[in-house]
């Protein structure tokens, strides 16, 4: 039995071929993460700000604004 001489094999095979790249390639498609799910894998830049009572802050997603520095009053000294 001869794979040629099959007549209607040959397009089968390939719709399924097809099918199968389709499914696959929407399987892949909906398995990707969506923005809203990047929002907790924001890297801020390392930088620091100074603070008035001499502490140093860094910044914080999703913004990357810099931290609130520390109450300071000149009696805390």
């Amino acid at each position: 039995m001869k794979i040629q001489n099959q007549k209607g094999f040959i397009p089968t095979l390939i719709l399924i071929i097809v099918g199968v790249l389709v499914v696959g390639s929407g399987v892949v498609y909906l398995s990707k993460p969506t923005l809203v799910d990047d929002i907790e894998h924001i890297a801020c830049t390392e930088e620091a700000k100074l603070c008035p009572d001499g502490s140093a802050v860094g910044r914080i997603a999703p913004d990357c604004e810099f931290a609130e520095c520390p109450e300071f009053s000149e009696s805390n000294q």
